[in-house]
C-alpha cells in the first residue's frame, strides 16, 4: 500500500505532476489561437463554454506548437525541465539547439506531447478536485440543508449519499493515477526524443577526444620540461655539495646552470599554465627549439655531471618549426632519461643527422644500476613515441648487447601531422 501511494503521491509523481502543469500552462496560447480559428469556421460563439468546441479548439493548437518548437532554444529549455522535474539523466539528454532533420522532428514530437498530457492533466487538475470535494461533502451538505439542494434525483436516495464521499476519494486518486500515468510516458520518451542523435553523439566524440588531445599534449610539455629540470637540478646540486671545498669554479658553473635551467623552466611553465588559464592551443608560447636552445641544454646538463658529447651534422636552425621543437624535446628526454637513470659522471652521446629526407637523432648511455635508478618512468618513453607517430616518424628505446641504453627516432623534414591535433 505505501509503494502504490508513493506511485502516485511520491516526490518523483508529484515533480512529475508539476511538470505536467507546466506543459498545460505553455498550451494555454496555442489553445487560445486554435479558437480563433474554430470560432470562425463552425460559426458558433460558444467556442469557449462549448466543452467539443475546446477540444477541437486544443487539437487545432498542438500543431501550431510543433511549428514553434523549431526555435533553438526549445530543446534546451525542456531538456533541462525534464532532467530536473522528471528524473531523467543527465546523459541521456541533449541541451543544444536541434540540429537536423530528425533531430527538430524529434523536438517537435515532444512538445506536441508535452503539451498535450499536460493540457489534458492540467484541465482535469481544475475540474477534478472541486467536483471530488462536492461528492466527498454532499452527506453533510445534504443532512444540513435538509435535502432541499436541487440535486438530481439519483443522489436523493440514501444508499447514493453514503457512496457520495467513495466516489469522491476515487477521483482523485483517478486523477493522481493519469498524472502519474502520463508523467512516466513523458519520462520514458524522452531519452529517444530529446536524446543524442548519432551526430550528437559523433560531435560529443570528437569534442572529447580534441579535450584529451590538449590534456595529453600539456602532460607531456609538462613532464619534458619540468621532469628534466628537476633531474638536471637534482644531480647539478649534488655534483656542486660533493666538491664544495675543492673546487669552487665548478660550484660556481653548477649553481650558475642550475639558476639557468629553473628560470628557463618557470618560463616553459608560464607557458602552459598560459594554456589553462586562457584556453590556447598548446604550443602558443616560447617553447624551446632545436636550432635555438640545443647549445644551452647540452650546456647544463655538462654542468650536472654528464659528459656529453654532440654530433650535430644537420642544420638545426633550417629546420621546420614544429620538427625542431619535437626534436629538442625527443634530445632532452633522452638526457634526463640518462640524468635519472644512469647516474652522474657518465658518457652520453648524442647525434643529430639527415639522411634521406629525414631527422635521425640518436642517444646512447650506459645502462644504469640499480642504485643510481630512480623509482618510476615510462610517460617520457611514451611521450618520444607521440610524438614521433604525430610527426609521421618512428622511435624506439631499449638496452643493447653491449650495455647501454639506445634511444633512435626517425622524423620525416616534411612530417604529415601537427603535434597540435587531436590524438
Amino acid at each position: 500500500m505505501r509503494g502504490f501511494a508513493r506511485v502516485l503521491f511520491g516526490r518523483r509523481a508529484r515533480l512529475r505532476w508539476v511538470h505536467l502543469i507546466l506543459g498545460g500552462a505553455l498550451a494555454m496560447p496555442y489553445v487560445l489561437l486554435g479558437a480563433t480559428v474554430v470560432g470562425p469556421a463552425t460559426g458558433s460563439p460558444d467556442v469557449f463554454t462549448d466543452f467539443r468546441l475546446q477540444l477541437l479548439s486544443f487539437a487545432v493548437g498542438l500543431p501550431l506548437a510543433a511549428v514553434t518548437s523549431l526555435f533553438p532554444l526549445t530543446r534546451p529549455l525542456e531538456a533541462s525541465a525534464v532532467r530536473w522535474l522528471c528524473g531523467v539523466d543527465t546523459d541521456r539528454l541533449v541541451y543544444g539547439p536541434a540540429r537536423g532533420r530528425a533531430a527538430k522532428g524529434r523536438t517537435a514530437a515532444w512538445f506536441t506531447l508535452h503539451l498535450g498530457c499536460g493540457g489534458v492533466i492540467a484541465g482535469m487538475s481544475l475540474a477534478v478536485p472541486p467536483f471530488a470535494a462536492v461528492l466527498i461533502a454532499l452527506p453533510l451538505v445534504a443532512w444540513l440543508g435538509d435535502g432541499r439542494l436541487g440535486l438530481p434525483e439519483v443522489l436523493s436516495h440514501p444508499w447514493a449519499l453514503a457512496l457520495s464521499p467513495v466516489a469522491g476519494a476515487a477521483c482523485l486518486v483517478a486523477l493522481a493515477g493519469c498524472a502519474a500515468a502520463a508523467g512516466a510516458l513523458l519520462a520514458h520518451g524522452a531519452p529517444r526524443l530529446l536524446g543524442p542523435s548519432p551526430e550528437d553523439r559523433l560531435a560529443a566524440a570528437e569534442a572529447r577526444a580534441a579535450d584529451l588531445a590538449v590534456r595529453n599534449r600539456l602532460a607531456r610539455e609538462l613532464h619534458d620540461s619540468v621532469g628534466h629540470a628537476l633531474s638536471a637540478v637534482t644531480l647539478q646540486a649534488g655534483a656542486a655539495r660533493r666538491v664544495l671545498g675543492s673546487d669552487p669554479e665548478f660550484v660556481r658553473e653548477a649553481l650558475a646552470a642550475i639558476e639557468d635551467t629553473t628560470r628557463r623552466t618557470v618560463g616553459e611553465l608560464d607557458a602552459v599554465l598560459g594554456v589553462l588559464r586562457d584556453g590556447d592551443s598548446p604550443g602558443t608560447g616560447p617553447a624551446p627549439t632545436l636550432g635555438a636552445d640545443l647549445d644551452g641544454l647540452l650546456r647544463r646538463v655538462r654542468a650536472g655531471g654528464l659528459r656529453v658529447t654532440a654530433t650535430v651534422t644537420a642544420d638545426p636552425a633550417a629546420l621546420p618549426p614544429v620538427l625542431s621543437r619535437e626534436a629538442y624535446r625527443i634530445v632532452q628526454e633522452g638526457l634526463s632519461n640518462a640524468l635519472k637513470h644512469a647516474g652522474g659522471g657518465v658518457r652520453v652521446a648524442v647525434r643529430i643527422t639527415e639522411a634521406g629526407g629525414h631527422l635521425d637523432i640518436a642517444v646512447d648511455n650506459p645502462l644504469g644500476t640499480p642504485a643510481s635508478c630512480r623509482p618510476g618512468g615510462g610517460h617520457g618513453l611514451r611521450g618520444i613515441a607521440d610524438r614521433t607517430r604525430l610527426l609521421g616518424g618512428t622511435a624506439e628505446a631499449g638496452p643493447a648487447a653491449d650495455g647501454t641504453w639506445r634511444l633512435r627516432a626517425r622524423l620525416p623534414l616534411e612530417g604529415p601531422a601537427r603535434p597540435e591535433g587531436p590524438e
